[in-house]
């Protein structure tokens, strides 16, 4: 079980799509130094290197969220499997 008092920053729980290289999933929780979401992939260790996309909407259009990460936990929920990741990196660029 996670200590949710020792997060440095607040969560906010949201369903976005996230995008990754040959998999596709969905946020239920995000911050500014992780994020954590499901997916069908079942190709995450823990302590290894991702990166994935995070697309949000707003007033100027779709906005993307590039990052890279470490995964740090996995868990199993259903058929899916849940995925933790300490942002390392960062970029917001507008959707072309």
């Amino acid at each position: 079980m996670i200590d949710k008092s020792k997060r440095r920053e607040e969560r906010v729980k949201t369903a976005l799509p996230v995008a990754m290289e040959g998999a596709t999933g969905i946020t239920s929780d995000v911050s500014a130094s992780g994020v954590f979401f499901e997916t069908e992939a079942a190709t995450f260790t823990v302590g290894s290197s991702i990166r994935f996309t995070v697309e949000l909407d707003s007033p100027r259009g779709k906005m993307l969220l590039n990052c890279s990460g470490r995964v740090v936990r996995t868990e199993t929920r259903d058929s899916k499997l849940g995925v933790a990741v300490k942002i390392t990196s960062s970029k917001m660029e507008l959707e072309t």
